[in-house]
């Protein structure tokens, strides 16, 4: 159980610590509007997986050139993050794209979509 708490404590903290520097350090003009979603950690500290999204891009595929920006400035990044961490160890990052937003987005479009068919149907029967 302390193990899963801690990873979960570093996960949380590299993502509030990398959505800082990506904002305020990265000046790369292919980067975009970044969000840092979410992160994962692996068991041994080793390895970092960090999710994010690019404000206008809707697929991975509209965001690799920002991921691209990421990965390569991982390196920087993670020794940004090591200057403040006071552990031992600094996992190594890599950047995924994030769909799960867009796919709630969607989802919530769909059912948005269905109660306005469902009112407009009600609305039709009732003797208007």
């Amino acid at each position: 159980m302390k193990e899963f708490s801690r990873t979960a404590r570093i996960a949380d903290f590299l993502k509030r610590e990398l959505g800082s520097f990506i904002q305020k350090e990265l000046r790369d003009p292919r980067l975009g509007m970044v969000s840092v979603i979410d992160a994962q950690v692996s068991r041994d500290l080793s390895h970092a997986k960090i999710y994010v999204t690019v404000m206008g891009k809707n697929t991975a595929e509209e965001a690799k050139e920002s991921l691209a920006v990421l990965n390569k400035a991982a390196g920087f990044l993670r020794s940004q993050v090591a200057k403040i961490n006071n552990a031992r160890t600094t996992p190594q990052l890599r950047f995924y794209y994030d769909t799960s937003v867009n796919r709630g987005q969607h989802i919530s479009k769909l059912i948005q979509d269905a109660v306005e068919a469902d009112r407009s149907r009600y609305t039709d029967g009732d003797g208007e």
